[in-house]
């Protein structure tokens, strides 16, 4: 997913607070998907191509790593509910095992709270939410064991493992197509060359002048 901004789906000057049933309701009611963080309805833009590649390559070969298993991957129209105030987020991707358990809040059972893994690919205009205020949300799930970070830009891949006493670090960075990241919560691997097939990245400055200076 991608923000060109967070903004309220219902203008008001007051910017009063939602409910979660309101939410859902209007969520229903429209055709865009929209988030839901502190009472606030958060409408969503479309990704750009790449972004739309890369999250399908990831899910691809997660999904076929997990043939077998009990874990299944979800895409982004899965919505995760998180946090005391059931804040709703849409993540690029997240892995379930076992049986889906719901919001008790939500009768219609659209809200899922045990995701083990969370997988966002990254892009300018998000990195900082889904490192930041995001990860926070997340990290409130008790099932949550493992986010995985992709970048759009280069051939890179973080992940973040929840540790015993429950703080989560940085398990490992991997760069490169011949890199092959562990995500050790579902015990499978995941291929960069996978996950960024017929991806292409934009050059780098320094890349440009190389190719300047060499044909002039």
């Amino acid at each position: 997913m991608v923000y060109s901004e967070l903004m309220t789906a219902f203008p008001s000057p007051s910017r009063r607070r939602y409910t979660l049933a309101e939410y859902l309701e209007f969520e229903e009611s429209v055709r865009w998907k929209h988030e839901f963080h502190d009472g606030e309805i958060l409408a969503m833009s479309g990704a750009s191509p790449e972004h739309a590649l890369i999250t399908a390559n990831a899910l691809r070969a997660l999904g076929n790593q997990l043939v077998g298993k009990p874990c299944r991957v979800y895409s982004s129209d899965l919505k995760i509910a998180v946090g005391p105030n059931a804040d709703v987020q849409y993540p690029d991707g997240s892995v379930i095992c076992g049986p889906l358990e719901f919001h008790p809040d939500d009768s219609k059972q659209r809200l899922v709270v045990n995701p083990r893994v969370i997988i966002e690919v990254l892009s300018p205009t998000t990195e900082g939410y889904d490192r930041g205020d995001k990860f926070m949300l997340y990290r409130t799930l008790k099932s949550f064991e493992e986010y995985v970070l992709i970048s759009q830009s280069r051939p890179l891949v973080e992940v973040y493992l929840r540790q015993p006493d429950g703080r989560f670090l940085i398990d490992a960075t991997y760069t490169g197509l011949d890199a092959t990241a562990t995500i050790r919560s579902l015990q499978i691997q995941l291929r960069l060359a996978d996950v960024y097939t017929d991806v292409v990245f934009p050059q780098r400055p320094t890349q440009i002048a190389l190719e300047e200076r060499e044909n002039p």
